[in-house]
């Protein structure tokens, strides 16, 4: 009886733990900015959600530049509604605003979307990690 919950125990942890783990979760390389640059956002859980860090940026020849977001959190409260789709907050650097977004998870590319009023962008990213 005792192997038999053993067993039980260890095949329910097996199964929960691939189940656990979120598509959206790693490093992505962003759509250019109206500059040409490119930047590096690691996705991680940051309690009931996922949140993206700004790692590294890079200009239009692949060069590393300093820039104010690198290490800065952009997205936050990022939740799963469902199909690959996601809701959260993002900051537009260009705009030095936060606005509501919507992250669309199919494979290995993420169309992340923001609005500031009806004023809308959305960029496809990739993921590297």
């Amino acid at each position: 009886m005792l192997k038999r919950i053993a067993l039980s125990l260890v095949l329910a942890t097996a199964v929960s733990g691939p189940a656990m783990a979120d598509a959206a979760q790693g490093v992505w390389v962003t759509g250019p900015d109206r500059k040409g640059q490119v930047g590096h956002v690691r996705f991680s859980r940051c309690g009931e959600a996922l949140c993206g860090k700004v790692l590294k940026a890079f200009d239009k020849s692949g060069n590393s530049v300093k820039t104010k977001n690198v290490g800065k959190r952009v997205i936050w409260g990022m939740k799963p509604t469902g199909n690959g789709n996601y809701a959260g907050n993002m900051y537009v650097s260009m705009l030095d605003k936060n606005v509501k977004g919507t992250f669309r998870v199919s494979g290995q590319s993420m169309t992340v979307r923001g609005c500031y009023g009806p004023l809308c962008s959305s960029q496809v990213w990739k993921k590297i990690d």
